[in-house]
């Protein structure tokens, strides 16, 4: 097992897309959450409806403004890493070359989920580092007091957002096992993540009820409802009170599960070609 995990992690870290990913993760969160609400203020109050004020912007708020981007963009981009990490696989015709070294089926998919879970780590971690540094940069630029959040409160923080970018990688894992492919589980994920979650929360949500209620179920809303327990700003796409955190987490804590286990079962049980 540490052998093959090893050997997956040599490989991607050998991606440049894998690091493409965490780049424009970080550019995306220090784009929307910190260089265009301060370009955007005006006094002490950002733009009106952005819920993007300055104390958004400061220390204290670093863990409410890493998480604010989970639910959408940087999910999708998690579930990109998770699909290019197993799909890659299959577009490179490499399945055979990696059980011929006679590991099982199960060694290698619980060591592409190890990966993935580490890659999921690194760039929660790298995003925590580039917020903090915004915010400190903020503080100074506009003689506020650097008030940190306290360790547990970071630690908390870390291990919802590793959760989030996580299950969303997951998906992307049971995707690319289940259509044996790259594009087309990344597309069907982008539009399930950026379009269809949307719709349904801002169009079809405040007009059938049975569609409010099964959106608490959902992976997207309940990761939404994590990061807004945490403190992510009102009014960022897919954040939102629409239950409370406890059960968010429980919800993603689930969603990781099924599609762990189902993609196991789905590589174990079908053909490689």
């Amino acid at each position: 097992m540490l052998t093959n995990v090893r050997a997956e992690l040599v490989k991607q870290a050998r991606r440049p897309a894998i690091w493409l990913l965490l780049v424009i993760a970080v550019v995306l969160t220090i784009t929307f959450g910190y260089v265009i609400p301060f370009v955007g203020l005006n006094g002490a109050s950002g733009a009106p409806g952005s819920g993007r004020g300055l104390a958004s912007m400061l220390p204290d708020a670093v863990v409410g403004s890493t998480l604010a981007g989970l639910p959408v963009f940087v999910g999708a981009l998690a579930l990109v890493f998770g699909v290019l990490v197993v799909g890659s696989e299959y577009g490179f015709e490499t399945w055979k070359t990696v059980l011929a070294q006679r590991p099982s089926r199960e060694t290698v998919h619980a060591a592409k989920l190890v990966t993935v879970a580490a890659g999921t780590l690194l760039g929660i971690l790298a995003l925590f580092a580039s917020t903090a540094v915004a915010s400190a940069v903020v503080a100074s630029v506009k003689d506020q007091p650097m008030n940190w959040p306290g360790v547990p409160d970071l630690l908390i923080g870390a291990s919802a957002g590793w959760l989030v970018t996580t299950m969303w990688a997951a998906l992307g894992v049971l995707l690319a096992v289940w259509l044996r492919a790259v594009a087309l589980p990344i597309g069907l994920g982008l539009v399930w993540l950026l379009a269809v979650q949307n719709l349904l929360s801002s169009v079809a949500s405040p007009s059938l009820e049975w569609v409010a209620q099964v959106q608490k179920a959902m992976p997207g809303p309940n990761a939404g409802a994590l990061a807004a327990a945490l403190g992510a700003p009102s009014g960022t796409p897919g954040v939102g009170e629409i239950v409370g955190g406890g059960q968010g987490a429980a919800v993603v804590a689930g969603y990781l599960v099924v599609f762990g286990v189902v993609s196991g079962w789905l590589l174990r049980r079908r053909d490689i070609a």
